[in-house]
This record gives C-alpha cells, structure tokens and sequence, in this order.
C-alpha cells in the first residue's frame, strides 16, 4: 500500500505534514533522523532540523509555506491573508480566525476550539526571551483578540508583506501553541509533550530512541490519511541506510555527499530526492575571544580557509559556494562572487597572507583553539576540514564530538570561539536580525539568539533596512550590511547545501518539491 505523504517544505526544513488533498494511504510512517535525541518539541525552542520536522506535524501557524514550496504562503489557521491597513500611526494586519479548529487533548485538558486567545498568548509567548528562542524577531509587535475569532497584530514599524508573513507562518516563533495546555504542561512538560492543532498528535516519546505520532481525527483539513508517524532518532547512516533497504524504515534522512547519492540511486526500489532550498553553512568568529579580537587574526584564518576544499566534501549538485551570508541564490540582498570580489572581498585562498596575518598581529607560529561539532555528518565533516586547512599556517584546532543536541546548547553558551552553524531562514532580515544583530548576542545580547560573533557594527543598517518598503533600497541596503560585515570578517559564507533524503517507492509525497 502506498504510503502518501506532503512533504511541507518549511524552507530549509523537512517538514512532513499530511493533508486530505493526498491519495490513498494508511498505516504508520515510519522516518529516520540523523540524530541521538531531540532538543525540544516546544516549537518556539525547536531550533534543529530534526525538532522542527517534529512540531511542524503537530503545530500550524496563521499562514503557512505552501507545502513543497517555500516561495508561497497561503492561510493556515487564519481564513485569509490580510492586506495591512495604518491606524494611529502604525500598521495594523487584522486576520480572521478558522472556525472549529481544535486543540489536541492533553492529560487534564480536554480538547477545546482555537480561539484568538490562543494566538495571542502564543505570539506573547514567542515574544519572550524567557520563553523562545526566537523573540529577537518579534520586537515592536503587539498582538490584540477584539473578538473569539479576530487577531490584530499592530507593528511600531510597518514591514513588507514578505517580511511581516514569515514571522507568522509554520515556523520558528510562528507556530501556534494552545494556551490552555501550555500553561497545564508549563515549559518543562511542553519539551517532550506538545499539544498542537496540526494533523498529527503526541502519543510517546523514548529519550534518544522515538517519537510516536498518531492522526488527528479532528484535523480541521480533514483526518490524514496516514494513522501516524514513527519518527526515530539514527545517528548513524549505516544503520539508516539498511533499515531502508531492508523495509524497516519509509523515508530516511540521508547525508549531503554527491558519492552516497549516486550509492542510493543504484538501490532497487529506492528513490533519492536533493532539493532546495539550500541550508547555510557559515563560520561565525567570536570577537570576544582572544585571539579572535583581533581583525588581522580573523583575515587569516579567512585566507587559510578554501571554499572549494569545502565543496569537495558534499560535491557538485548537492551544495555550491557561497560569499556573502543570505545566499544570493534564493533570496534577494545576497552577494554574488563578482560583487564581493571586487571590493576584495571574497578572501580567495592565500595561506602565505595568512601566515603573515598572523605574524603581524604577534602569532607568528600560531596558535592553538578548542571547539566542538555534532555527529551529523554535514556539520563534523566542515569542522574537521576547518582543523585541517587551519593547521597549514600554524593554527591548532581541537575538535571534540558531541551530540547534536549537547552542541546547539553549548554553542549558544559560546564554547565555541569558531562557530559554523547551518541553517535556512525565509528572508535577508532574519539573517540578519538572529545573526548580526547585537540584541541576538548569544548569552549577553537583549534578546540571546545566533549571533555567535558578538558583532554589533551593523544594527543602524539592518533595522533601517526592516523598515524600508522601497525594495530596491531595501536590498541595497541589505548588500551594505554584509559587506561591513565582511570587511571586519566576522562571519565567512561556506557553502549553501540542498536537503538529502532517501525514500522507499512506496512514498509518494503528493507533489513536485519546488
């Protein structure tokens, strides 16, 4: 029987979200993740690839990313997308809730119909660093209930429809949580218990073995067509690998590396999908740290470092350069390699200008550093590449393995004085906003979220940028904040790489991944 399943293309996230639109289907799902355990299933605290597939099956947002393409919004809880309108000054988007959208029952809450109540305590919460991981991106928002079924959300500075949509669709801070349950659960219980609206509910969860969903029958879609989903956590590619091969898995998380593509394609009853968009790898520097306080230091390592040694690991078609922060590729306000080249700033490999970098700011034989990276193959495979291009001109980097969820935790302690992070995010703004902006200074900022660099040179940039609602200007603006930002080399674009996964022919995903 053939297993259908829409594959909601979050962005950069595998999101599997299955609706009635899909043919004939039944039974479990069962799909593997390169992980040992999950972060969080809090979705305003799924900062992972693997968590956020999770909460995307449990959770909807007022809009939502048309599922298979990322360029598309389209409503999700609310019955519309709005037009924004100006009152007293400040712009208004006013949404009409979905009638009889249910909340999944929960030990001591019973289910109960979404209302706007619900919302707004929902982008409160996402709103608050105390409670999300994402409330850097939800500053000068207020949110109102005039009514059961109306939200308002008022804005201090009024943005463009394709910023303002993004904070409120399926993702990061802007999925909906069910008020009732959350404050029964309390933020604790909502980690490993998340009561939702989405098609699937929370049925069990085994620490660093499984999370077992099971279909909402009360999915205001209509019920799925599968009965739900065995979501298991498998560091190890091996073990993915042959439990695909032998049917004991659906769909597996697979790893970006052109030669394991070509292995998979030989595989009788075996599909293997390499879609966009692009995850970003960037290598963050601490300026906090010595010796990267030094801007000679940071060009150095810069120089050492090789984009195409990089490449070589994932190959050609599964991941490309990149030069500039949000990837030119797939957004607007990128950089291209002719652009950043001829301000000199593309930092093409020259190991003897960073031996002599490193010289003149007093490091004359290196220097030795201590880091950390994950078991998942894209992250270790740069880190380990990193230490050995830095060793050319003297540099001693240490690397020691964690588990995935152990690094997201401690990089955002700053452990790690060279930080490469991957990750997709829907426009040039939240780039900016969790990456270069001082609020998202890891541990110290306003509002701690991704900026691992501790920078804050560029803040007047990026919020005039936000706010501008002539987009020309607005990507010009965008093109100015990264170059400053290259110019002091605090961030250094790696590669964009396109998702991975490997499938059984039984899975059909209901649509072309855009």
């Amino acid at each position: 029987m053939r297993h259908m399943l829409v594959l909601g293309l979050a962005l950069a996230v595998v999101c599997m979200v299955v609706t009635p639109d899909s043919v004939h289907a039944a039974g479990i799902l069962r799909i593997a993740q390169n992980t040992t355990d999950l972060r969080s299933m809090d979705p305003h605290f799924a900062t992972t690839t693997e968590d956020r597939s999770l909460v995307d099956m449990v959770f909807n947002g007022l809009v939502r990313y048309k599922p298979g393409d990322g360029s598309v919004f389209e409503p999700d809880l609310a019955t519309s997308q709005p037009t924004p309108r100006v009152e007293g000054g400040k712009q208004v988007w006013t949404f009409s809730l979905r009638k009889g959208v249910m909340c999944h029952p929960t030990s001591g809450v019973p289910s109960y119909q979404l209302t706007s109540e619900d919302v707004v305590y929902s982008l409160q919460k996402s709103a608050d660093k105390n409670r999300s991981a994402y409330a850097a991106d939800y500053t000068g928002m207020t949110v109102e209930a005039p009514d059961a079924q109306t939200v308002k959300i008022i804005l201090d500075k009024p943005l463009s429809p394709i910023l303002f949509f993004a904070k409120v669709a399926n993702y990061s801070g802007g999925f909906i949580v069910c008020k009732k349950a959350a404050e029964k659960l309390g933020p604790d219980g909502m980690k490993t218990n998340p009561v939702g609206t989405g098609p699937f509910m929370f049925k069990s969860y085994t620490s660093q073995e499984r999370v077992q969903l099971i279909a909402n029958p009360a999915y205001f879609r209509g019920k799925p067509q599968l009965d739900g989903v065995d979501y298991r956590f498998m560091p190890d590619l091996s073990s993915r690998e042959l439990a695909l091969r032998n049917g004991q898995l659906d769909v597996i998380n697979g790893v970006p590396d052109k030669a394991w593509v070509d292995k998979m394609k030989g595989v009788s009853n075996v599909k293997v999908d390499v879609f966009g968009v692009g995850e970003v790898a960037v290598l963050h520097f601490n300026t906090n740290a010595s010796p990267l306080d030094k801007q000679e230091v940071r060009k150095a390592i810069a120089y050492a470092l090789d984009r195409d040694e990089f490449l070589a690991l994932v190959g050609p078609g599964i991941g490309e350069n990149v030069y500039s922060p949000v990837p030119v590729k797939f957004l607007a306000g990128g950089l291209t390699l002719q652009e950043v080249a001829a301000k000199g700033l593309d930092y093409k490999t020259d190991r003897e200008k960073a031996k002599k970098l490193l010289a003149d700011a007093g490091y004359p034989n290196g220097f030795s550093l201590e880091m950390f990276t994950t078991e998942m193959t894209g992250y270790r495979a740069l880190y380990e590449s990193m230490q050995a291009q830095l060793a050319k001109v003297g540099i001693k980097a240490s690397v020691k393995l964690v588990d995935h969820s152990s690094f997201h935790s401690m990089i955002r302690k700053d452990a790690n004085p060279l930080a490469i992070y991957i990750a997709w995010r829907p426009n040039a703004d939240v780039y900016f906003t969790q990456f270069l902006h001082s609020d998202s200074i890891v541990v110290t900022g306003k509002k701690p979220n991704t900026n691992f660099s501790h920078y804050n040179k560029i803040d007047g940039l990026i919020e005039q940028a936000r706010n501008e609602t002539d987009q020309a200007k607005q990507v010009a603006l965008w093109k100015e904040a990264q170059i400053k930002a290259l110019e002091d080399m605090v961030v250094y674009p790696i590669q964009y790489q396109n998702q991975v996964y490997a499938r059984s022919n039984a899975v059909d995903y209901g649509h072309e991944l855009v």
